[in-house]
């Protein structure tokens, strides 16, 4: 998401190999495209000397690959929170959101509208502040919304605002626990909401979207000399940033579907397979992503800053669940066939309601499939764990 004309459709298109209409004009994209991107770590089919057979993901010579959902939305400019340009088709789809991957134009390519300008003259931070703001005051909308009537309710039950105010925000998936940690980081009082001046309550707006909805700057067209620079400007400003070149990624990815190359996203390289098939022109198109793009920043950018949303964002972890700890299989005998993403400091009981209700319910112990221990319902879960479940009704996994 960002401004329109910065790549965003290119890179939604390079992350899923989802046909989506591509032009460099802005609104490309009117209606938000929804497609399924792959997050990749390392499988642990080779520590454990198995040859697995993956259901709800895909396992490529070790690498485990995770589906996830990605959404495109519409081109964002300002004043979107009143409705101009595409804002609120932009805004109810952010809605969905657990983490916001806000992509700008890291070589100063596109103006405030997405127009072209020349190359450099634009500053990117301007654009991923915009996007900030414009979220902010969105937000600030729905919670001044009937703002009066909820604290004076919450001060006359000596409750916390909390309570009232996660029913009004539950369709953006903001919790209470998002709610409470925005309070407490600003040392604002819960109990006297209808005392917050209209500062403190834009400032709890503000925490608020960066508890719920982490952000993470695409600096993209980093192959452009001119990023070089914003990117660390970018960084110096205190935004997590992964330089990307979407345009490098489809390319990339087009030729290894075509088997041309040999490429997984993510790798820092790529081998040419059929180099007879190459035009001169293909040749140089990918020198020029090997020189430009991967030797400067290590890859494409596209993978990492996928990785990057959940991993660092999102704090999450994989763990595998199996039903025989000893030859790590389900009930049907596939190895490791299952690959969870739970956020880091679930326990034991908490996976097995992910699993399925009732083994939560009848939950008596887990077992660490590596080492054979006994865990109790309490026991954190680790990035990797290969955890077996046992509950008091017999129940497949």
């Amino acid at each position: 998401m960002g401004k329109p004309n910065v790549g965003k459709s290119t890179f939604f298109s390079a992350a899923t190999l989802k046909i989506v209409e591509i032009a460099e004009y802005p609104f490309t994209t009117i209606e938000a495209n929804r497609g399924v991107a792959y997050l990749r770590i390392p499988c642990v089919c080779k520590e454990l000397g198995v040859k697995d057979n993956p259901v709800n993901s895909l396992c490529i010579d070790g690498v485990r690959l995770l589906p996830v959902e990605l959404i495109d939305c519409p081109g964002l400019i300002r004043g979107a929170h009143r409705g101009r340009g595409l804002g609120n088709k932009f805004l109810d789809e952010v809605r969905r959101a657990d983490a916001l991957i806000v992509l700008c134009d890291a070589a100063g390519m596109t103006d405030d509208e997405g127009r072209p300008v020349p190359s450099g003259s634009h500053d990117p931070i301007k654009d991923v502040k915009m996007f900030e703001e414009e979220f902010d005051l969105w937000l600030l909308g729905l919670i001044k919304k009937d703002w009066e009537r909820l604290a004076r309710r919450a001060e006359s039950a000596r409750e916390e605002i909390g309570r009232h105010l996660e029913v009004r925000l539950s369709g953006l998936r903001i919790t209470r626990e998002h709610i409470s940690q925005a309070i407490e980081h600003l040392s604002l009082d819960p109990y006297k909401a209808r005392s917050w001046s209209d500062e403190e309550l834009l400032d709890f707006t503000r925490e608020l979207r960066r508890v719920s909805k982490p952000l993470l700057v695409a600096a993209n067209k980093a192959d452009r000399d001119e990023a070089e620079e914003n990117i660390e400007r970018l960084r110096d400003a205190g935004y997590r940033v992964v330089p990307t070149s979407a345009e490098a990624e489809l390319a990339l990815r087009r030729a290894a579907q075509a088997g041309i190359i040999n490429y997984t996203p993510g790798d820092p390289d790529f081998e040419v397979l059929q180099p007879e098939k190459l035009t001169g022109r293909q040749r140089r198109a990918l020198e020029m992503i090997r020189e430009r793009v991967l030797e400067r920043w290590g890859s494409t950018g596209v993978q990492q800053t996928l990785n990057d949303a959940f991993f660092k964002l999102l704090n999450m972890i994989p763990v595998y669940p199996v039903e025989d700890a000893e030859r790590y299989t389900d009930h049907q005998g596939r190895v490791l066939p299952d690959c969870y993403l739970v956020r880091r400091g679930t326990t034991a009981r908490e996976f097995a309601a992910l699993i399925h209700s009732e083994l939560a319910e009848s939950f008596i112990y887990a077992v660490d499939a590596r080492t054979k221990r006994r865990l109790g319902e309490d026991y954190p879960l680790r990035e990797g764990d290969v955890i077996k479940i046992v509950a008091a009704k017999a129940r497949r996994a």
